[in-house]
């Protein structure tokens, strides 16, 4: 990845490889990051089908790239093969910790389907807020993050009954008194 490059790190693309590069450059389909790591590794080729053998600094120069860049992708396209070098790598944690995890969501539910406060026929944002905070059930939340995990388990309200245990845990079941089971925190994939 230096100033010149040795025979080990020279790319040669078959015919399959640079049809498929070609297409994915072409087409516009295709996420900008690997349109551009496709044009990377087609002028980056050195076999048959190749027009012109580029050095790194003129493939930086031609496509707005720093020259380490190029050798990167050259490199992860010889050590891990082509769909490394297109695709972006995916995350293993993301960036920001969830705001609300599996017991916090729990209690937020568990909130919002027992009874409404004194004078009142239903559970507002606001409300539900409110009592989170008065409860010390946490500090600080807004009514966005309340309204997003109701949102997001709307779905699975529609055909459950939450129920209470003598543990303070809340459960759901099917309004036919199937599938009882407590509510879990939810793995992030």
């Amino acid at each position: 990845m230096g100033r010149g490059k040795k025979d080990e790190n020279k790319i040669y693309l078959t015919a399959e490889q640079r049809q498929r590069l070609e297409d994915i450059s072409r087409n516009g389909h295709a996420p900008a990051k690997k349109i551009l790591h496709a044009q990377v590794l087609l002028m980056a080729d050195e076999g048959e089908g190749a027009t012109r053998h580029w050095t790194d600094e003129e493939i930086a120069a031609a496509l707005n790239l720093h020259r380490n860049s190029v050798g990167r992708i050259r490199y992860r396209f010889l050590r891990q093969g082509e769909h490394p070098a297109l695709n972006r790598q995916v995350r293993a944690t993301p960036p920001v910790a969830p705001l609300v995890d599996g017991h916090l969501e729990a209690q937020i539910v568990a909130l919002c389907c027992s009874e409404a406060p004194e004078g009142r026929t239903r559970w507002t944002l606001e409300l539900l807020t409110q009592q989170l905070k008065a409860r010390k059930i946490v500090l600080q939340i807004s009514r966005e993050t309340v309204r997003r995990t109701l949102k997001k388990q709307a779905t699975s309200l529609e055909s459950r009954t939450l129920l209470h245990s003598t543990t303070g845990l809340a459960t759901f079941c099917g309004s036919d008194g199937s599938g009882f089971r407590p509510l879990q925190q939810r793995t992030h994939s």
